[in-house]
């Protein structure tokens, strides 16, 4: 109780020197990245791995990948391939698990964080506080909301040149075990704007929000503070985009394997079926295995694209970016998003209200 006292007091004291000073310093100022990384630092959060896809380990001999990232806002990235790393005028699609997640992206690229909504192709622009306040809640609360109207990705790129624009297209934060379903909000952006996947994943892994509410608050605090170190598992994945979508890839992308007619099972993987059927199973990985109603339906992932009103380059987009994370942060896409989860925690709350 001692130790969490002490680690609250000093958070406090740097959240009191942003709230009263920091914030209001010019974008990328080295007084703002100082300022998060004692946020960061003061509760353990210090030990971050670093992977670029597609850029081996000890690439630079001069220079560590965490001190390239350091400078990548500025576009220094003589240690790294050009195109590798989010510079200014390109879009970040992140993963959305933690409020760590925006103190860390902010500490790094000092970008402007949006908030995609369900269906939407529109985000709005929020401040770093109305990024926090969103990991706890399905909507910004109100004191956090930005008074800017919802707009394209693209606009928002063409007024803020010089800075890194992150998305997040769950629209909601998961607990870490899956992708969501994405927004639209990607397709706004400009056919050349280069999209880059970063999945960030935290250990131990008890520090994710994915479940709405102020007390989720407290007890982020709590477990974020009730631990000497947390580690930080940062992958960047190569960038896309619209004009050059990849071409679809039925092997590695989970919702589209669902629609191939498959073999009858043999007695190997009915065999590893079972195993998997345990305790221990995730949840997550049976949530793909058979397709769901209106891929029955429709028979193809192309028809659910159609009703959906995109096409088959704006598909391939979401797929690319979706599997992208699924690959990096090791977990599977699942055909739940942030409409079903709002639904879950309305019947969550209501049945926990019963039982008083």
């Amino acid at each position: 109780m001692e130790k969490y006292g002490q680690y609250r007091d000093k958070v406090a004291f740097a959240w009191f020197v942003w709230l009263a000073i920091i914030q209001w310093t010019p974008p990328g100022n080295i007084l703002r990245k100082a300022n998060l990384w004692c946020i960061l630092g003061i509760p353990g959060v210090w030990w971050i791995d670093i992977q670029v896809d597609g850029v081996r380990r000890g690439y630079s001999k001069h220079q560590h990948p965490f001190t390239a990232l350091l400078t990548a806002h500025h576009s220094s990235l003589s240690q790294f391939p050009r195109g590798r790393l989010p510079s200014s005028g390109t879009i970040i699609a992140s993963s959305y698990t933690s409020p760590l997640d925006i103190l860390y992206l902010s500490a790094i690229f000092d970008p402007i964080f949006t908030v995609s909504s369900p269906g939407s192709r529109l985000v709005r622009p929020v401040t770093i506080e109305g990024a926090l306040a969103s990991t706890f809640a399905l909507n910004p609360p109100f004191p956090f909301n930005s008074p800017n109207p919802a707009q394209r990705v693209s606009d928002l790129v063409k007024q803020n040149p010089t800075r890194t624009l992150v998305v997040f297209p769950e629209s909601t934060t998961s607990n870490a075990r899956g992708i969501l379903k994405f927004s639209h909000s990607l397709l706004s952006a400009s056919p050349s704007t280069s999209v880059f996947p970063v999945s960030l994943r935290y250990t131990p892994t008890d520090i994710v929000t994915p479940i709405p509410g102020w007390l989720e608050v407290a007890r982020f605090i709590w477990r974020l503070n009730s631990r000497p170190t947390h580690c930080i598992r940062v992958r960047i994945g190569a960038p896309v985009s619209l004009a050059s979508p990849p071409a679809p890839n039925f092997e590695s992308s989970p919702t589209r394997s669902a629609t191939r007619p498959m073999s009858p099972p043999s007695s190997s993987t009915a065999n590893t079926a079972r195993k998997r059927n345990s305790y221990d199973s995730n949840f997550f990985d049976t949530l793909q295995s058979s397709p769901s109603p209106a891929q029955k339906v429709s028979g193809d992932s192309t028809s659910n694209a159609d009703a959906e009103g995109l096409s088959e380059p704006e598909k391939r987009l979401l797929d690319a970016v979706a599997d992208a994370l699924a690959r990096l942060g090791r977990v599977k896409r699942v055909g739940l998003g942030a409409e079903e989860k709002e639904e879950f925690v309305r019947a969550w709350w209501a049945r926990r209200g019963a039982r008083r």
